[in-house]
């Protein structure tokens, strides 16, 4: 790549909160067309800093600019004036609006008083066209579209208003593997124009396959940046974390005892169709299939938030659907996938968070004290590393990594005997995976615990699980042990729902 001069330079970029120091000392080049990884742990400032590019947050001291001149806007609308675009994990759109409204939303062409509407349509046709859905009707709602082509259409907003920065903070989240590759290719088309594109993520191998160079954050500071041509995985976690991480995926010896979990022929209103399964107390069971097979929902009708409409379901000796309130009481205990719109409270402390299931269990003659909540929940966030000022701070708060260490540490608190785990580290850094996973093995091969887990991440299932099944459309096929299935023919049972393929 040639040496294009940079469009965003930002050097030594202070930033404290109170005892906080949240960027301790941050530089960043991103270049004319070029894709730039931004990469570092939880907590680790990245968000801090896209809130300053952005003018949600004034640095203390340092200096940002933006082709040459001083960045300092008051606020995203001034950020976006000023050529720079954040697209955020959870898009900023409205689904009853059509894509053209959404493309042009406070700041629409107008003709005297009214939107000129034949304008807005041919400018929202250019912008798809440079995101490369030229195909999509500027009159169509944009509800109806699917999660990949809202991406698109977020980012030929940000084109539409003649952004040379594009800032995608975690763009991938909510994709299927199928979505994501053209997303790359079309962040990579983009770049070759001269847009300057700054691209956040904990998925190695999306920065590998779409980045130019990289920037790694660690502790608010910056403390390498490269080529990615001159790095690999491993020198780059290393320098994420701060140390080398050997084993990332820790599995004690497993000594499965009595079945605690049974599934014979169960079929939901929707999904699963079919499902028979066993999960012993002292092992992982994994669950792997595509979006849409019916993982999550398998998981739902085990906790009692889907009705069961066939088949038997035993799970610790209660035979039949329960309530969730009933699983509690059980010990069966669920990690959402989505943990802020299901898994946690943002708006509440982190000890309301952590005792909510089990509250009662914290009266004192019918009485809760805040203060004796916060004391207790203590142990169980230091036991996770949860990086937090206290437990009475208010979940919203944290980092990605550390919510997900609070939604585990709720399950270990309620003392949970059976665990069903949805994507237990989807969106965090591999230092929290890797403090994730330790806690899930000590869970069951130490202590005894059934875990059921779902994950979209194929490695994370080869490398947690002692036996792993496949759901394929509905149907559960029988669980193997880990050691006989590869990447590969995992893909294939998933893809093909035949079984006589997966043995490795």
């Amino acid at each position: 790549m040639r040496d294009e001069p940079s469009r965003l330079c930002v050097r030594a970029l202070h930033k404290r909160f109170g005892a906080t120091q949240a960027l301790a000392g941050v530089d960043l080049d991103v270049r004319c067309g070029e894709v730039h990884a931004l990469v570092g742990e939880n907590g680790a400032g990245k968000s801090t800093l896209l809130k300053a590019l952005a003018g949600v947050h004034q640095p203390d001291s340092g200096s940002m600019e933006l082709d040459g001149r001083m960045h300092l806007p008051d606020g995203p609308a001034a950020a976006r004036a000023a050529g720079l675009a954040i697209i955020h994990q959870e898009l900023a759109l409205a689904p009853h609006l059509t894509i053209g409204e959404n493309l042009f939303l406070g700041r629409e062409p107008r003709r005297g008083p009214f939107v000129d509407r034949r304008a807005q349509r041919a400018a929202a046709r250019a912008a798809l066209a440079k995101a490369g859905r030229a195909h999509l009707d500027p009159d169509r709602l944009l509800r109806s579209l699917p999660p990949a082509d809202r991406q698109l259409v977020e980012i030929a907003r940000a084109l539409a208003h003649h952004a040379r920065v594009l800032v995608l903070d975690e763009p991938t989240s909510s994709l299927t593997e199928d979505d994501i590759a053209p997303l790359l290719a079309r962040l990579r088309a983009l770049a070759r124009t001269g847009v300057a594109v700054l691209y956040v993520s904990h998925v190695f191998e999306e920065l590998f396959a779409v980045a130019d160079r990289y920037t790694v954050l660690r502790d608010g500071r910056t403390v390498a940046s490269g080529c990615m041509a001159d790095i690999d995985h491993d020198r780059l976690i290393a320098a994420m974390v701060g140390r080398d991480l050997e084993q990332v995926y820790h599995r004690s010896p497993a000594t499965p005892a009595e079945v605690v979990l049974e599934l014979d022929c169960v079929a939901g209103v929707r999904l699963p169709r079919e499902a028979t399964l066993s999960v012993r107390r002292g092992e992982i069971v994994g669950l792997a299939g595509l979006v849409g097979a019916g993982r999550t929902e398998l998981l739902r009708c085990v906790f009692g938030l889907d009705e069961v409409v066939a088949g038997r379901l035993r799970v610790l000796a209660h035979v039949g659907g329960r309530s969730p309130r009933e699983r509690w009481r059980q010990g069966v205990g669920l990690l959402s996938e989505d943990r802020k719109q299901e898994g946690l409270s943002q708006a509440q402390s982190l000890a309301d968070n952590l005792w909510l299931p089990v509250l009662s269990r914290q009266a004192c003659r019918g009485v809760l004290s805040g203060g004796a909540l916060a004391r207790s929940a203590g142990p169980w966030l230091e036991r996770l590393g949860v990086r937090c000022r206290g437990a009475h701070q208010t979940v919203a708060e944290l980092s990605g990594g550390n919510q997900q260490k609070v939604a585990l540490a709720r399950l270990l608190a309620a003392g949970c005997d059976v665990l069903l785990l949805d994507e237990p580290t989807r969106g965090i850094d591999v230092g929290s995976k890797a403090e994730i996973y330790r806690a899930i093995d000590e869970l069951a091969h130490a202590r005894g615990a059934a875990v059921l887990m779902v994950s979209s991440y194929l490695p994370e299932l080869l490398g947690m699980c002692d036996r792993i099944a496949v759901v394929a459309q509905g149907k559960v096929l029988p669980a193997r042990p880990a050691a006989t299935w590869t990447e590969h023919t995992l893909l294939t049972a998933m893809a093909t729902g035949r079984e006589r393929e997966v043995v490795a």
